[in-house]
């Protein structure tokens, strides 16, 4: 098993500010909007170095997406920001008629995804983003594993022409990706090369892969870890490569079982190469108010999960 490391923690989100700065920097028709949520969202370093860039819409979440698409007419790149909740559920027809429908150049950027939004609890926790925005037609949905990856991202999908979904978090998680790593939509991360299971994790999932890719090694079981950052498009490539290998996949993600990158995996795998698979997410629920660590652990997410759900699947492929 590979070695990952890291020497600080930090938030996704702040990955997130980070890199539209920087995509400010390069391309002056890149513009935020926010909807009352510039210090979650870690705007303030864009806002002070381009004021006359910013829109503060308020608690105004759909007027927000359609502002940012009739800024598309004009030429500018427009980012959009709010709880992962408010950037879906809440303005999913604005989305859909305005954004997609007419393809509009428009980055819809949600933080505090997921259960590790913690206690803010089930209103505003959403576990089925993913998969409200993988259906509509066109769009890109990208969601990144660390500060690093947080912030190559949001840099890449500036240059990117069409909609695009960027899905990241609250908690301070490990920091262990490239810092000056260049991001490629749509192309997975290979993490670990394996030859016993393949373990396909996404978001915060991914260090919990490690974690128990680690574990596993000294079960004696070699696992092969990929990073999807890219939902949709799907590696599929890399995916159907790394099966074919070992004959059996483990998919982690934080969202709900049902509409996440687990099905997608799945639906390829009915198609393309038949193999047994499980499921590391939410089970069909709402989450509650809790620590991020809690409501992980609760809601089986957790290292322990995925190296069960290793062991299970290995004992169906008969391994």
């Amino acid at each position: 098993m590979k070695k990952y490391t890291y020497t600080e923690k930090k938030d996704t989100r702040s990955g997130f500010g980070a890199g539209l700065l920087e995509a400010g920097k390069k391309n002056p028709e890149v513009v935020a909007l926010c909807a009352d949520l510039v210090g979650s969202l870690k705007m303030d370093a864009f806002i002070k170095e381009f004021p006359e860039r910013f829109f503060q819409i308020g608690i105004a979440e759909a007027n927000m997406i359609g502002i940012a698409a009739g800024l598309t007419i004009g030429g500018k790149i427009p980012f959009t920001g709010t709880f992962a909740n408010f950037s879906t559920g809440r303005v999913y027809d604005q989305i859909r008629q305005s954004v997609a429908y007419s393809n509009k150049n428009v980055k819809i950027c949600a933080s505090h995804a997921g259960l590790t939004l913690g206690e803010d609890g089930a209103t505003h926790q959403i576990l089925e983003d993913i998969g409200l925005m993988k259906m509509l037609p066109g769009m890109t949905v990208i969601n990144t594993c660390d500060y690093n990856q947080t912030k190559a991202a949001t840099i890449a999908i500036a240059e990117f022409e069409g909609p695009v979904y960027l899905r990241f978090g609250r908690p301070v998680i490990p920091v262990f990706t490239d810092p000056d790593q260049k991001f490629e939509i749509g192309k997975a991360w290979m993490v670990n090369e394996g030859t016993d299971v393949t373990i396909v994790a996404t978001g915060h999932m991914v260090w919990k892969a490690i974690e128990a890719g680690e574990k596993l090694a000294e079960m004696g079981i070699d696992a092969e870890i990929i990073n999807i950052h890219t939902i949709k498009p799907l590696d599929e490539e890399a995916i159907l490569k790394s099966i074919k290998k070992t004959g059996c996949v483990v998919t982690a993600e934080e969202h709900n079982k049902f509409g996440g990158l687990g099905e997608s995996v799945a639906r390829l795998l009915s198609t393309e190469l038949p193999s047994p698979q499980e499921f590391v997410a939410v089970n069909d629920s709402f989450g509650e108010s809790g620590t991020p660590d809690q409501l992980m652990t609760k809601y089986g997410l957790d290292t322990i999960n995925i190296i069960e759900a290793v062991q299970k699947v290995m004992k169906r492929a008969n391994k």
